[in-house]
């Protein structure tokens, strides 16, 4: 059964073309869905894309549904992951224009980008032990500084920290190697310093099936891997394909976060649980 919640707005679109009337009913459905969930009636949230400039107004002053739903939801510490079967790919900078990454890049935002997936990670994902690779600024990671310091200033000692403590965080990397050698199949998830940096390599091995998921927040909220489209609209050459996913991979987190915290919490009672649940034609071994 689908339950539909009414938005009362008419919106009159040419297909193709943005309207600011239809940024408007992209608010106030994604407001609509929001209160459904704090007020209990829906658990979770997939969104569609939205068109970044009719949305915005004095509600919504936000480069995209991520930080919008992070302010929302009263988190500081979140990040957008896009994930597929290949890679998953964390950024440490998301929108943002490229002549302010460097600038806006620390080694307090790393480690708590870090954090945030190395959580997703074990909570999300059910990796107990997450390996994650972090890419380098600048090209060939700086070359030892001669191209940037970025690597040796702020990256480096984020990673040697967490050498130091056992952690599996290994890196910088140089991106156009990394992903052309195929180093991502080793590692568990993948930080980007910026947007592309991270979203080229991942569309070209996940595109149409890849999902947008934001880490961080109290809920599961996963969207398509792609924007409005609107060079295609009304012409029958839509692929559903990265909104399925979506559906299905909130699906998958969500259980997964479940059963994480039923662990955490009781891990006996869970088992027990688990052994009745499964114990079907099992002899009884005592």
């Amino acid at each position: 059964m689908i339950n539909l919640i009414e938005i009362n707005q008419k919106v009159e679109i040419d297909l193709g073309e943005a309207a600011q009337d239809a940024g408007v009913y992209a608010f106030n459905s994604l407001r609509s869905a929001i209160e459904s969930i704090k007020n209990g009636i829906a658990a979770n949230l997939v969104t569609l894309p939205i068109n970044k400039k009719t949305i915005q107004s004095e509600n919504f002053e936000f480069p995209g549904h991520t930080e919008y739903l992070a302010a929302e939801f009263g988190v500081d510490h979140f990040m957008m992951i896009l994930m597929s079967d290949e890679l998953r790919m964390g950024v440490v900078t998301g929108h943002i224009p490229l002549k302010e990454v460097s600038g806006a890049l620390s080694s307090d935002l790393i480690k708590d980008k870090v954090e945030v997936l190395r959580a997703t990670l074990t909570e999300d994902f059910g990796i107990s032990k997450p390996k994650i690779a972090i890419l380098g600024l600048n090209p060939h990671s700086g070359d030892d500084g001669l191209l940037g310091s970025e690597e040796k200033d702020i990256i480096i000692p984020v990673i040697e920290d967490y050498a130091s403590r056992g952690e599996l965080v290994i890196g910088p990397y140089s991106a156009d190697a990394f992903f052309g050698n195929s180093n991502y199949k080793q590692f568990d998830a993948v930080l980007a310093m910026y947007h592309d940096q991270g979203l080229i390599p991942f569309k070209q091995l996940s595109f149409s099936k890849g999902t947008n998921y934001t880490a961080g927040l109290p809920i599961i909220r996963t969207s398509p891997d792609h924007g409005t489209a609107f060079d295609i609209a009304g012409q029958g050459k839509g692929d559903p394909s990265s909104l399925l996913q979506a559906i299905f991979s909130l699906h998958t987190l969500y259980n997964r976060r479940l059963e994480y915290f039923e662990l955490k919490k009781n891990p006996l009672n869970f088992m027990k649980h688990k052994r009745e649940k499964f114990s079907i034609g099992i002899p009884n071994l005592k």
